[in-house]
């Protein structure tokens, strides 16, 4: 009898269910253990309740000189680890197709927007379109626009002059605090990591997700097209423009692919908003005359 129980112990040892990560697939749900808890008192009882204590001794010890080789501690780590649940043992060995398919397209992305990231350094292979490849991205900023619908409005005389600007103004304060706030609440960085710059800053420009400069050039593009009577080759232009700056973004290695593509979708957003909330002209005019007071009194 002793020599047999010293072959089942031995059996059991070199078992493969009997490993620490597979303890779980080896050991009967709560509801039939409880159950064998309540049946203990029969002639079995004993005998299992001494088999599960010395596979739960061999299981610590195990665990114990696996946290020992990895250098953590040996004593906390053998406690919680004991303490735990064998169903948070288990392995995920079959995760679900959906984050298989995200985590794909998440790699792609990621490898070909830094493979496009040629004017990243300056002596790489996009090194001569560098400065041309920057200036682009420079007029898809939000201070050149903000300044310059500024003084546009400034300088106007015209009742329909200033209703457009006006409405311009708001579009571009909209676009500006939504994708700042987004980018704020992803955190996504860039492809590069750079650090963002000083201009960045003041636009609230700081992460890449999504690309504030795609979003602004789709969302003014749009509204100058709708709102300016021009001809079929600076209508071209335009939208040429927009999507050259966004491109420009990725080159420089500030934003993902599909940070772009994010932008652009925002950008088509922001402007059907300012569409369907279009102030009048008398409303602007309210807004030019509480505007011009302020200035007055402050000087």
């Amino acid at each position: 009898m002793p020599g047999s129980q010293a072959r089942c112990r031995a059996r059991d040892r070199n078992n493969v269910l009997n490993r620490p990560e597979f303890m779980s697939l080896n050991q009967p749900p709560r509801r039939e253990q409880a159950a064998g808890e309540g049946r203990g008192g029969g002639s079995g009882g004993p005998r299992r309740a001494a088999f599960r204590q010395q596979s739960q001794q061999e299981d610590t010890g195990l665990r114990g000189s696996r946290d020992s080789s990895e250098g953590g501690p040996v004593a906390e780590g053998g406690a919680k680890d004991a303490s735990r649940w064998p169903e948070q043992d288990c392995m995920q060995l079959n995760p679900s197709f959906r984050g298989i398919a995200i985590n794909s397209l998440l790699a792609i992305d990621i490898s070909l927007s830094k493979r496009l990231g040629v004017c990243v350094r300056p002596h790489g292979p996009g090194a001569p379109l560098r400065s041309m490849v920057t200036l682009l991205a420079l007029s898809g900023h939000a201070l050149p626009w903000l300044c310059g619908t500024l003084i546009c409005l400034w300088r106007s005389n015209t009742l329909a002059g200033q209703e457009v600007l006006i409405n311009l103004l708001l579009a571009l304060i909209l676009d500006l605090m939504t994708v700042a706030g987004m980018q704020k609440l992803v955190k996504r960085r860039g492809p590069w990591d750079f650090p963002p710059g000083f201009l960045d800053y003041i636009a609230m420009d700081i992460y890449s997700f999504p690309a504030a400069h795609a979003s602004r050039a789709v969302m003014v593009s749009k509204f100058l097209l709708n709102h300016l009577v021009l001809a079929v080759p600076l209508r071209i232009l335009l939208y040429l423009w927009a999507f050259l700056v966004g491109v420009s973004r990725v080159l420089l290695g500030k934003h993902h692919l599909s940070d772009v593509g994010c932008g652009f979708a925002l950008g088509f957003l922001h402007f059907s908003l300012v569409e369907s909330v279009w102030l009048d002209s008398a409303t602007c005019q309210t807004l030019i005359s509480i505007g011009t007071l302020r200035w007055t009194l402050l000087v």
